[in-house]
């Protein structure tokens, strides 16, 4: 059975494992193992209680319980920026006219920003190919948002994704070579360890503060201002589904598009139920598939069962309510996946 739940330090071997078939460009999924024990610390530590606000990150894996392996992982930045700044471009527009001419020219523009500072951050989604089926990425996905939902308060109101862009099975990047690259002197695959191992100081100091015209980028730069990596494609479709827009912003090495929207607008969050377990012999897979979760917060657990969405009562067998750490009686919650989530 496929469960999800809180990362734990022995989960170590099985996130390197991860790591190594990202093909780069995840920065927050380095192939290093003291960068992911530091931020398994730092999500058990978060569930502990015993850090700031600035410093919260939740991580979770997805388990395949029969065989006792991490299969994928998915993580929440609680509110970025307010540590160290939180950069992207936001693409915009500059004007030059003369009157006198009769000359007007609206210039695609990339300009700095720090606008998404405090919100919180979906990040880390990488699912191993080889459980790549049976709505295992919706699972993967979308349990961050019902445990959004249940923990409102442990949020910000805006939720941003920084989707990973274009980048081939080389390790090249068009948006880097055309822009990173001149002003940080380094291959991508360099930073983009720097950046996932934590070694950020050198983002401050290289890039260009001025606005940078696109019409100055090559062809194959400008062509990917925004677009996803060809693995990204699924992941950017779920968040679209689920209210998430491409506001303008974009990733500073890669020009993946950063998605947002706010935490009670996504559909998840905003249509999921809270129901009763009933513990029964078996449950009927004619139902809906649908994603459950029970609202503890130091045991969070998550899942797919077949369930009537619109019931008062949730039917378990005993050993799906064992994997969710629930009883008879337990409360917990439950949206419906869209028809084409169930293929």
């Amino acid at each position: 059975m496929m469960v999800i739940r809180p990362v734990r330090h022995d989960d170590l071997a099985g996130l390197l494992h991860l790591a190594s078939k990202t093909g780069g460009g995840l920065t927050s999924l380095p192939e290093d193992a003291d960068t992911l024990r530091a931020r398994i610390s730092r999500s058990v530590d978060t569930w502990a209680g015993v850090l700031p606000r600035a410093e919260q990150g939740y991580v979770f894996v997805l388990e395949d319980t029969e065989r006792g392996q991490v299969a994928g992982i998915c993580a929440i930045e609680v509110a970025v920026g307010l540590k160290e700044p939180w950069y992207n471009y936001r693409v915009g527009t500059l004007v030059h006219a003369s009157k006198e001419l009769d000359i007007y020219n609206a210039l695609p523009t990339l300009f700095l920003s720090n606008d998404h500072t405090g919100s919180s951050e979906l990040c880390t989604l990488f699912l191993d190919p080889d459980w790549r089926h049976s709505s295992n990425g919706y699972l993967l996905s979308k349990s961050r948002f019902l445990f959004m939902a249940a923990f409102k308060e442990a949020f910000s109101n805006k939720v941003v994704a920084e989707m990973r862009g274009v980048i081939d099975e080389q390790g090249f990047s068009p948006f880097w070579e055309s822009l990173g690259q001149r002003f940080f002197s380094m291959p991508f695959s360099r930073a983009d360890y720097l950046c996932g191992t934590g070694q950020k100081a050198f983002i401050a100091e290289l890039m260009p503060k001025h606005p940078i015209y696109t019409d100055f980028l090559s062809e194959q730069a400008r062509a990917v201002i925004g677009e996803v990596h060809p693995q990204t494609a699924p992941a950017r479709r779920v968040l679209e589904k689920e209210g998430f827009r491409y506001q303008n912003y974009i990733d500073i090495f890669d020009g993946g598009p950063t998605l947002e929207c706010e935490l009670s607008a996504i559909r998840t969050v905003a249509g999921s139920r809270q129901l009763t377990v009933k513990i029964c012999e078996a449950q009927q897979n004619t139902l809906p598939l649908c994603l459950v979760a029970n609202d503890d917060y130091e045991n969070y657990r998550a899942t797919l069962v077949h369930a009537d969405p619109q019931g008062t009562y949730l039917e378990m067998d005993a050993t799906t309510a064992n994997v969710l750490n629930c009883r008879a009686g337990s409360t917990v919650r439950l949206v419906q996946l869209c028809p084409e989530e169930t293929k």
